[in-house]
């Protein structure tokens, strides 16, 4: 998480390209883009805001709570 912090902090992305160079197995899940936490362990959801370089964090769960989908609500 510690790694994923410093990363976002300082990116400035301006699309989902950009976050997918930063992190490889981010996924785009519409209006959301998902990180891979801890080797898989966890995920984080967000939105982002690319035009004004703001990042909001939805959710961080563990991989079994997001598959159930309720984040999706």
């Amino acid at each position: 998480m510690d790694h994923w912090y410093r990363v976002a902090k300082q990116a400035t992305w301006s699309s989902f390209l950009d976050v997918r160079q930063s992190f490889n197995t981010a996924d785009f899940v519409a209006p959301h883009v998902v990180f891979d936490i801890g080797g898989n362990k966890y995920r984080l959801v967000s939105e982002i805001n690319f035009g004004r370089k703001v990042l909001f964090i939805r959710a961080i769960m563990t991989h079994e709570e997001y598959e159930k989908g309720t984040w999706k609500l």
